[in-house]
């Protein structure tokens, strides 16, 4: 494009310009501990954007701070819409959010998981968003019954075999 057709201001702000990170509609349920990773990303995002502050020359420090803002933005909301879920004020019977429940497919294998929010979720770590559909599966669900857990790869029979709190 022939630069007849851009403002100057277009051309010092160029790449800096970031799409917000989406947020999720559904209620935004958190552990204590998913409270405190987010609270801990907030302080680290802080840092990271108090060190790039004094490079307004830099164009490459000006997009990591606009990407760094963008990330402050997403979590801010995220802490202020936060919904702590104390596990202990939760049925022991049932499958509930913060449940760590131990399963049992149709093949034989166990398998635990941790049903948290949404920012905590990790499945390295076998920790599933309260809105994925295994959770959804298994929430309600009581220690010897069974649901099914309809995947990409194929629906796969499970039974609670122990809920913990």
């Amino acid at each position: 494009m022939s630069r007849g057709f851009v403002k100057e201001d277009d051309l010092e702000h160029a790449g800096t310009d970031l799409p917000e990170r989406p947020i999720s509609t559904h209620p935004n349920y958190l552990t204590s501990q998913g409270y405190a990773q987010l609270q801990q990303q907030a302080d680290t995002l802080s840092e990271q954007r108090l060190a790039l502050t004094n490079r307004k020359d830099d164009p490459i420090a000006q997009q990591k701070l606009a990407m760094l803002d963008r990330d402050l933005r997403y979590v801010a909301a995220r802490l202020e819409s936060a919904i702590v879920v104390d596990p202990a004020a939760q049925p022991a019977d049932s499958v509930l959010f913060g449940a760590r429940v131990e399963l049992e497919d149709e093949n034989g294998e166990q398998h635990q998981f941790h049903i948290v929010g949404e920012d905590e979720a990790d499945i390295a770590t076998h920790r599933v968003s309260w809105v994925s559909p295994l959770a959804r599966a298994l929430i309600g669900l009581k220690v010897g019954e069974s649901a099914t857990w309809h995947r990409p790869a194929g629906d796969l029979e499970l039974e609670v075999i122990a809920i913990h709190y």
